[in-house]
């Protein structure tokens, strides 16, 4: 479950898809779910608007950013395109703004329990078909890799992406 303040989809994309659940607390505004052309289709899960599940994923999600945010970084890829680079399991610093455009390699060094964390000054922006993999045994759905972003993500059309995206 999404725990935000504000969420939304551009209305123009007609291809968007959730698996699981989406919510909004505090406030009740989902943009881009309902409305033609495509509306959000859910392959598992419902809108949660400003009900009791989706305040108590918001609070989750604000002590899980907090617990991100406090931890000390390894590597400052500040002003760095993600597109093309292979990165160790690690905690990475943007005092800014992160974009990525191509590829992004995390690479698990064999080991399942590997964790990636970024952390991002302001916003995460993709480029269009872009995409983040996980290789040599980490865990494929991205569950161990964790972006806190200062303020918003824009994944791109046909984006590809794993883990958790906190802003």
């Amino acid at each position: 479950l999404f725990g935000c303040a504000k969420i939304g989809f551009d209305s123009l994309l007609p291809d968007k898809a959730i698996n699981g659940n989406a919510g909004v607390s505090p406030g009740t505004a989902m943009t881009g779910f309902l409305e033609a052309p495509g509306p959000v289709t859910f392959l598992s899960g419902k809108i949660h608007a400003g009900d009791a599940l989706a305040a108590q994923a918001h609070s989750a999600a604000v002590k899980a950013y907090n617990l991100l945010a406090g931890e000390v970084w390894n590597v400052d890829l500040t002003g760095q395109d993600l597109g093309g680079l292979t990165l160790s399991p690690g905690v990475y610093r943007f005092s800014s703004s992160a974009q990525l455009t191509g590829t992004l390699t995390l690479d698990a060094q064999g080991n399942s329990g590997s964790v990636f964390i970024f952390k991002i000054g302001s916003t995460l922006t993709t480029a269009s078909n872009s995409f983040v993999r996980v290789i040599n045994g980490g865990q494929s759905n991205g569950s161990k890799v964790y972006w806190a972003v200062g303020s918003s993500a824009t994944l791109g059309t046909g984006t590809q992406f794993v883990g958790d995206i906190l802003a």
